[in-house]
């Protein structure tokens, strides 16, 4: 082939957005010479290139989008310090088959118990499936309802939200709010019940959600709806910070027994 072949070649299929075939089509047509590819064959092999080339663009836009403070993976837990959750029903979740379906998840436990880092793993888990993630802290979730209420843009946030494959909210209980943040924060979760996955993480027994939601017949509505279809993680035993430091030796926070 001619440089100036090449070049119209690499124009063209930059100009037509091809970049998996254009990385790989000079290589695949010396494959195709030396086994004797046929013409079919050889398109085939561009396609599915190009195919890959564009799911691997798709997740790694939907791992950017998701807004993960960090990447945490399932292949970077500690299982010994995992404790309470079944490794079996981990590896189901991983399917995101839940997802497919609509289904909740609430992972429950002590702080600095894992919580996060599971719910940050099945979200990158569904952006490697392409699917849209959003992760977001309770307390910033309702601040940003609240905000778009005050600018009457309330409705075109929770359309964005509800495009939203699996929405995490993360830190349930941290922070209580008022009534109408409940309130938004409630509504948010029901418009969603039985149309999009969502993950909540909490430090509080389902019992307690009422001192977060104020309204205890709204609490009651909420874990109505949750309970309905939710698969539910505990998390047990110390801070996974405070195991670690035991394990580089490192001193105890102050006032710890």
């Amino acid at each position: 082939m001619s440089s100036l072949e090449e070049a119209v070649i690499l124009s063209a299929l930059k100009a037509l957005k091809l970049p998996g075939v254009r990385a790989e089509y000079a290589s695949l047509a010396r494959h195709a010479q030396k086994d004797g590819w046929s013409y079919e064959v050889y398109l085939q092999r561009l396609l599915e290139v190009e195919m890959r080339s564009r799911q691997q663009h798709i997740a790694s836009q939907r791992l950017k989008e998701a807004r993960f403070p960090e990447v945490k993976t399932l292949e970077q837990i500690d299982w010994n310090a995992m404790e309470g959750v079944s490794r079996q029903k981990i590896a189901q979740l991983t399917t995101c088959d839940f997802i497919e379906k609509a289904e909740d998840l609430i992972i429950a436990g002590p702080i600095g118990t894992g919580k996060t880092h599971l719910a940050i793993a099945f979200g990158v888990e569904a952006t490697k499936r392409r699917m849209r993630v959003f992760f977001i802290k309770a307390a910033e979730l309702v601040r940003m309802l609240l905000e778009a209420r005050d600018d009457r843009m309330l409705g075109n946030l929770q359309a964005k939200l509800r495009r939203v494959s699996l929405l995490i909210i993360d830190e349930l209980g941290f922070v209580p709010f008022d009534r109408v943040g409940g309130e938004l924060l409630f509504n948010l979760i029901a418009d969603r019940y039985e149309r999009r996955a969502t993950v909540v993480t909490t430090n509080l027994a389902f019992s307690e959600w009422v001192q977060v939601f104020v309204d205890e017949k709204l609490t009651t509505a909420l874990l109505d709806r949750l309970g309905h279809h939710a698969h539910v993680l505990t998390t047990k035993g110390s801070s996974f910070r405070t195991h670690k430091r035991k394990l580089k030796g490192g001193p105890e926070p102050a006032g710890s027994e």
